[in-house]
């Protein structure tokens, strides 16, 4: 047996939690480790291979590899380290056994239902090694699964999930300790970040640098900058795509650089006494809340329908159609700068959003699943929960989702929304130059598209009428 080279450690966990600041799992587990005069051993184990059908895309792997840099060094400033592992947490306590004792492990949960499932597994697989699980709920303002309907159902819509959330309150901030943490004198191997292959060969991803700063403090910056600018005028800002007038957290949120809890506070905090002015804010975090309770209660909706009676609707894929709705190439001017902006920056305006997931499910009648499948491999903020939910709505066949025969003008909704041209000027520059001869005509008319959808829709009611005779 090798000689024990590390005292008695406890190992945190990073996951979707990249931060110091109000984690509460990192804080218990350093109380832990001073409390049981052991070490403290940071690990990030990158293993997609237990993310189901749903391992990280090329956007979130570039984000990722630069959090894990900040992250990194905002450890070091703490005297201690980021240590990184390729595979799962059983073979990482496999390879450290023979030299390092590991009393505990301690995380934040996830609710994907891929981790859930992992989790399950390690929660067994510890309790038989003799080790210690502590995990804590911080992804969420509230935790999934605690907010239920009076009759004890998950709530499908969101109306009343957002009043009883109201009542709850969010945690308190989750503080550390004060001073140096305990580190081992010698630090037991691990990968370098540039190992993990994260950032993408070719480099296509200087839009995507020029645009965001990854990290805990580019999190905190970007929520000093909204408290500061943007949500006094968020109510009618957020909806301009040509402005910003969004936090643009979504992806810090996402990776835990910051947590839903203190953007909660910090807008309390920031209109004292004005709820009225915070409420759309804190809505869109509750929405976001609202699609974690989804996913959770009903795991299948990332790919199946929350109302499986679209599981009978007549799609067409036409790769010309799809081709074009990727590259930004439709013809209509809100839905190209949409997916322009994507590509180049790894994020797309919400408002937007909307209208170009509309535009591919009903002027296209492309099935839903392959806009979530693009959106989650081309944005820095993918959320599995969040990108469902949406594409759900957008379809007519979620949670509290617009009606399918809701169909968007994307002209009206350029003139509404971007009426001084503002975002289409910037991502669509030739419509608006004396180049406009090279754009591209529409794919598809409207008004024929809008007739197309509807008839698809007829037919999927008349199935379900004669699905229902039998």
């Amino acid at each position: 047996m090798k000689k024990q080279t590390i005292r008695p450690a406890i190992l945190y966990w990073f996951r979707q939690d990249l931060r110091l600041r109000d984690n509460p799992a990192l804080a218990a587990a350093l109380a832990e480790a001073r409390a049981q005069n052991a070490v403290l051993l940071p690990v990030y184990l990158w293993a997609p291979e237990e993310e189901g059908d749903w391992p990280a895309g090329a956007a979130a792997r570039w984000w990722l590899h630069q959090s894990l840099q900040a992250l990194e060094q905002s450890l070091q400033a703490r005297g201690s380290r980021l240590l990184l592992y390729h595979g799962g947490l059983e073979r990482l306590l496999a390879q450290w056994r023979p030299s390092i004792t590991v009393l505990a492990v301690y995380c934040n949960e996830r609710y994907e239902p891929a981790a859930r499932s992992r989790e399950l597994e390690l929660r067994q697989y510890l309790r038989q090694a003799g080790i210690a699980f502590q995990s804590y709920a911080s992804a969420t303002l509230w935790k999934p699964g605690s907010l239920r309907t009076q009759a004890g159902q998950p709530f499908r819509v969101f109306t009343p999930f957002w009043r009883l959330a109201c009542t709850q309150g969010v945690a308190p901030e989750a503080v550390l300790p004060e001073g140096r943490w305990p580190a081992p004198v010698r630090w037991p191997p691990s990968s370098l970040l540039r190992d993990l292959h994260l950032e993408p060969r070719p480099d296509w991803a200087q839009g995507l640098r020029e645009t965001w700063k990854p990290g805990e403090a580019g999190g905190q910056a970007a929520l000093r900058r909204f408290l500061r600018n943007g949500i006094h005028s968020y109510a009618q800002g957020r909806e301009l795509p040509g402005q910003r007038g969004t936090s643009r957290l979504s992806p810090y949120l996402h990776f835990g650089e910051v947590s839903a809890a203190s953007v909660w506070r910090a807008v309390m905090q920031s209109e004292p006494g004005r709820i009225a002015a915070a409420q759309p804010c804190l809505r869109q975090l509750a929405w976001r809340d609202f699609a974690s309770h989804l996913l959770f209660h009903f795991p299948e909706t990332a790919t199946q329908p929350l109302r499986p009676e679209f599981a009978r609707f007549p799609w067409r894929m036409r790769r010309e159609y799809w081709t074009a709705w990727r590259r930004g190439r439709t013809g209509y001017p809100l839905v190209d700068a949409g997916m322009r902006e994507l590509w180049h920056t790894g994020w797309m305006h919400n408002r937007v959003r909307m209208v170009t997931a509309s535009f591919l499910v009903k002027h296209l009648l492309i099935p839903w699943q392959r806009g979530a499948e693009w959106f989650w491999d081309t944005l820095v903020d993918a959320d599995l929960a969040n990108n469902s939910l949406g594409w759900q709505w957008a379809a007519g066949c979620g949670a509290d989702a617009a009606p399918y025969f809701r169909i968007f003008n994307p002209m009206r909704q350029a003139d509404r929304f971007d009426s001084k041209l503002q975002y289409i000027r910037r991502w669509v520059p030739e419509r608006v130059t004396e180049s406009a001869a090279i754009y591209p005509p529409p794919i598809v008319e409207h008004d024929r598209a809008r007739e197309r959808a509807l008839a698809a829709w007829v037919t999927l009611r008349g199935k379900l009428q004669n699905h229902a005779q039998h």
